[in-house]
């Protein structure tokens, strides 16, 4: 097939024409009415939105921003604007009013799709800073409207009805005839941990050749189920829920991410994207159960990862088969892996993970238990996947080889230069950052890697946040912060090296854990601060970190670290949508404790 035969809107137009009573888009704690969208329904409430956009006076290339929580309602609204012809513009709901205002302003958006009541509110605050902004649409039916322009979401459907509907039904078809690769699909303004956020632009052709490029490198079948938790703002999350709709698979919505584990058990997904925290937290909730566990059980528990790890590399065609290897197996999976896999779902075929570094012996765990976690590498403006594992070939540590029609090379310094169809057309209205970006026709993608002998790509670090000590060693500060961020005690960490002659961190303790453990110790505070203050506690963590560091050279180690009672928030300025450390306005913050570690 040629590229164009997988433009995003024809793939989902032919899913609906093909399977239209079955379900599409499902919402697993949507109000009753979103629960469940046939792909029949979902090709007509994408038509009717995208004839409200057209008598909104919504031209083609115009630009619409959908700031809201994940729902089938997000999806609806994204393919509505697109069929439309329009841009979608994400914005995370998460985002202070400075960050919308900015993307609004810079995008120059003219609707603005949000979910809730408090959202709402935001939104009429925000209409007030950005001339362009004329009308808000609301999910929540129930929320109160105070401007006559605005609308609820579910009344847009029938507002649709209208004489002029055939007129308007004319100009949509006349859009979806014109509809091209080169039109602009999205704006997504990169968080960034400096400076405002830069509006990375995808067009048709990014979306198609990642589809196309990920049909020969994973196996997903219509009727399968994905389950959505991370935000749709990001590309990784939305540029999955579209391949999988554009095969035939039921997305399914997660609005509280709160609900994940219990979603999990109940949606019993075979795949779903994830970040390494999410899988760090899940290892280390099941390491510490085990290690409250009666001995005899603890150690059919490693027993049995063992013989899942053994299982693994003879899958994989890195080891041969035995017969003994074989019953433990079986065995192993009786009583062990399966139990385990089923508090997961139980049907997971493989989980794309990306977004940081996923720590080898986590990466390793999941494999041996049986979930194939793929980890991969990509970023915003490559449409997300460049690298990745596949089911088949799995390398752990490695985030795979490339896509087939995708190119990387390692350039000066161990940069990773990526080329392809899937790469951005450059930022919106930066053509300087955007020639900057780029070295003869090579997009720089500001990480450090290598390529081994059969092209598995390996992250070293980033190399804009690489710190070097005053005894001129060089720290990849993500890596340190990957290892010590597997204790289950530990939620957040930040490292600090740079011009340093030894490396420290602050670290805000996984407060749920850490106060059953002070319970347990029979420990008495009033807050959070006089719990860490406790010289047990500090004792604790000393011992953690410590053992947590295994595998770092001395040079590496945290020497010491602070233990902060408030987490590091975007409310606060101190974590990107992405949850990726503002390090400046870390340390800045925390200047004091900063200084206080490296008092003699």
């Amino acid at each position: 097939m040629s590229l164009e035969q997988y433009h995003l809107i024809s793939l989902l137009r032919k899913q609906s024409r093909t399977r239209p009573d079955e379900i599409a888009l499902e919402g697993y704690d949507s109000v009753e009415s979103w629960q469940h969208v046939s792909w029949k329904k979902f090709d007509t409430i994408t038509n009717k939105l995208a004839q409200w956009f057209i008598q909104s006076d919504i031209n083609i290339q115009d630009k619409c921003a959908i700031m809201a929580q994940n729902a089938p309602q997000w999806t609806c609204a994204d393919v509505g604007i697109l069929k439309a012809r329009a841009v979608v513009v994400p914005i995370y709901p998460t985002n202070t009013l400075e960050q919308a205002e900015f993307i609004i302003n810079d995008a120059e958006a003219k609707i603005l799709f949000v979910d809730n009541e408090e959202a709402y509110q935001q939104a009429c605050e925000l209409r007030k800073l950005c001339p362009s902004l004329l009308r808000i649409v609301v999910f929540d039916a129930t929320t109160p409207l105070v401007d006559i322009k605005d609308a609820h979401f579910d009344n847009i459907l029938i507002e649709t009805q209208s004489p002029a509907v055939a007129a308007v039904d004319i100009e949509l078809k006349v859009r979806l005839t014109g509809s091209n690769l080169d039109d602009l699909l999205t704006l997504i303004y990169t968080s960034g941990t400096t400076g405002d956020p830069k509006g990375v632009m995808l067009d048709y052709r990014n979306i198609a050749s990642t589809v196309k490029q990920h049909d020969t490198k994973l196996s997903v079948s219509a009727g399968d189920v994905s389950l959505a938790f991370l935000p749709l703002s990001h590309i990784f999350e939305r540029g999955w829920s579209f391949y999988c709709l554009c095969r035939g698979v039921k997305n399914v919505y997660l609005t509280d991410t709160s609900k994940i584990k219990e979603a999990m058990t109940k949606v019993k997904p075979q795949t779903m994207c994830a970040v390494p925290r999410f899988l760090e937290k899940v290892y280390c909730a099941i390491q510490d159960k085990v290690s409250n566990a009666p001995t005899a059980k603890q150690k059919l528990f490693h027993w049995a990862t063992t013989v899942g790890e053994r299982q693994f590399e003879v899958e994989q065609g890195r080891r041969k088969s035995t017969l003994i290897l074989s019953v433990q197996w079986k065995l192993a999976s009786k009583l062990v892996l399966s139990p385990l896999k089923s508090l997961l779902g139980g049907r997971f075929r493989f989980i794309p993970c990306g977004g940081a570094a996923l720590d080898v012996n986590i990466e390793r765990f999941f494999h041996a238990i049986g979930i194939p976690v793929l980890c991969g590498y990509g970023m915003t403006e490559t449409t997300a996947t460049v690298t990745c594992n596949t089911p088949e070939q799995r390398t752990p540590g490695s985030n795979g080889q490339t896509l087939p029609d995708t190119e990387i090379k390692i350039g000066a310094n161990n940069e990773i230069l990526v080329r392809g169809d899937g790469v951005m057309r450059g930022y919106y209205r930066r053509p300087q950052e955007t020639a900057d970006t780029f070295e003869n026709g090579w997009l720089k993608t500001g990480d450090a890697g290598h390529i081994d002998e059969k092209g598995n790509l390996f992250i070293t670090d980033r190399i804009k946040e690489l710190m070097k000590t005053s005894n001129g060693k060089y720290i990849a500060p993500q890596r340190v912060e990957g290892k010590v961020g597997c204790c289950p005690y530990i939620e957040q960490v930040a490292v600090i090296a740079d011009a340093k002659n030894y490396v420290t961190a602050l670290i805000v303790p996984a407060y749920e854990t850490l106060e059953v453990w002070a319970k347990e110790q029979g420990l008495k505070y009033s807050s959070h601060l006089e719990l860490l203050r406790h010289s047990k506690v500090i004792a604790h963590f000393e011992q953690r970190v410590n053992d947590m560091q295994q595998g770092l050279a001395n040079f590496e180690k945290v020497k010491k670290f602070t233990l902060l009672p408030d987490a590091f928030s975007m409310e606060a300025g101190l974590i990107t949508p992405t949850l990726k450390l503002k390090r400046k306005m870390i340390y800045h913050k925390y200047a004091n404790e900063i200084s206080a570690m490296y008092q003699r």
